[in-house]
């Protein structure tokens, strides 16, 4: 029987480092040739370690949320042929660290000693069959637990007598307890409007860290000034319907986002500082003369922002299908690096959910973002009468250290002129 040692790898880029965020196998696991042992993430991507060889499982080198170096020992597969002279303890000293084997759970004794420590078993043991009605445990009985499980019971107002428990010799655990509050003693029907008392622990980790990583960062050193504004998008929607009612077969469907991103194009024309990163640390603004518009787009690992390039080249229907394609990347996680960097302004948009106005935050290093917000029928006066109009609201958030108030309020009074007069969209020049 042989050892194998799975290091992490360089991923590229010049990363010194990365963060494990998923492991796809345990200790103990057999695993073929390329089975995926792990992910772990950069600053810009998702990296699945394949396993080289066919083994089972030794040694796990890292927890989930752990930066691992490269070259790191992350995994020790033994495996049908020889050892590898690099051996864990030799690949660790390679990095400085020398790898633990974890010690095999052990079952504590059925006696008062067992009292002090509770074990964390690999898997749930199977419970203890309890007649309906019957009591937990024959009267006089002492209930076996941890001191934890007793000042947790004695919080929730719990006589341990009454609680059926699952460990060895019938030790009651965590989990006893927590199906005590949901089910109440055995045969005892529990109200719905029992308490919960759970608390779960989740750790931030991979891609929600890095938002909120961001986040803080963005809120820490961008002054930010929001601009809501009211535009009447009756005569767009006209449009868009004729539009997509009349399209060739080869032509993806409009949204209102496409018409957005054009006008946005116009309106930077004219302010074309609001297309630009600040540079704070180098007191330098960088002012681009293409526009790559990115799409905060919901996913379930996040959200991500993957960039549509050179909107001033592009059409409606280009600016639709680079849409759909990369907002279908995203979900899917096949986006590339180069697909998820390199926005000059970014465009964020709930649907449905918009609200009536929303603060968005900025995407450091860029100086300004555009949210949609939802679209409703409201009565407007048109001079002489109160009419149906469809109408929704922008909410603009720019970097206040470089757009004035003023230039903010012109970007987007020039955008809301465009969409209520749409055919100005199409007018080049």
């Amino acid at each position: 029987m042989g050892e194998r040692v799975v290091k992490l790898p360089d991923v590229g880029e010049g990363i010194a480092e990365a963060e494990l965020v998923e492991w796809h196998v345990k200790v103990g696991d057999l695993v073929r040739e390329d089975a995926v042992l792990a992910a772990v993430m950069t600053d810009k991507a998702t990296v699945e370690i394949p396993s080289p060889v066919e083994g089972e499982i030794a040694w796990i080198g890292a927890e989930i949320g752990e930066k691992v170096a490269v070259g790191a020992p992350l995994v020790r597969l033994r495996t049908a042929g020889e050892s590898d002279a690099d051996t864990p303890a030799k690949a660790s000293a390679d990095v400085g660290a020398q790898p633990v084997e974890p010690e095999p759970a052990r079952e504590p004794a059925a006696d008062t000693a067992a009292e002090e420590v509770e074990p964390k078993p690999a898997r749930a043991p199977a419970p203890r069959a309890v007649p309906v009605g019957a009591p937990p445990r024959p009267a006089g009985e002492r209930p076996i637990a941890s001191p934890a499980v007793r000042g947790r019971a004695r919080e929730a107002g719990i006589d341990l007598r009454q609680v059926p428990g699952t460990g060895p010799a019938g030790r009651i655990t965590h989990e006893d307890i927590d199906a005590y509050l949901r089910e109440g003693p055995a045969g005892t029907p529990r109200s719905r409007l029992a308490p919960d008392n759970t608390v779960e622990e989740i750790k931030v980790i991979g891609l929600r860290r890095r938002i909120a990583e961001r986040m803080e960062l963005a809120h820490a050193r961008i002054v930010p000034i929001t601009y809501v504004e009211e535009v009447d998008v009756t005569a767009l929607e006209e449009l868009r319907t004729k539009l997509n009612a009349e399209k060739r077969a080869d032509r993806p469907r409009l949204t209102l986002l496409p018409f957005l991103m054009r006008a946005m194009v116009t309106a930077i024309r004219e302010q074309p500082m609001i297309n630009a990163h600040y540079e704070d640390e180098a007191g330098l603004v960088r002012r681009f003369g293409g526009i790559h518009i990115g799409i905060a787009t919901q996913t379930d690992a996040g959200l991500l922002v993957p960039v549509v390039r050179h909107v001033e080249a592009r059409d409606i229907w280009d600016c639709a299908a680079a849409l759909n394609r990369l907002a279908e990347a995203a979900r899917k996680g096949t986006a590339t690096r180069e697909e998820l960097t390199g926005s000059t302004i970014t465009i964020t948009s709930l649907g449905a959910l918009g609200g009536i106005a929303t603060t968005p935050v900025i995407n450091r290093p860029e100086v300004a973002i555009v949210g949609v917000n939802r679209m409703a029928v409201r009565p407007l006066w048109d001079g002489k009468e109160f009419v149906p109009r469809k109408v929704m609201n922008l909410s603009s958030s720019f970097d206040h250290r470089i757009i004035d108030g003023w230039n903010a309020a012109v970007f987007v009074q020039r955008i809301k002129a465009l969409l209520e007069t749409p055919a100005l969209i199409f007018v080049e020049g």
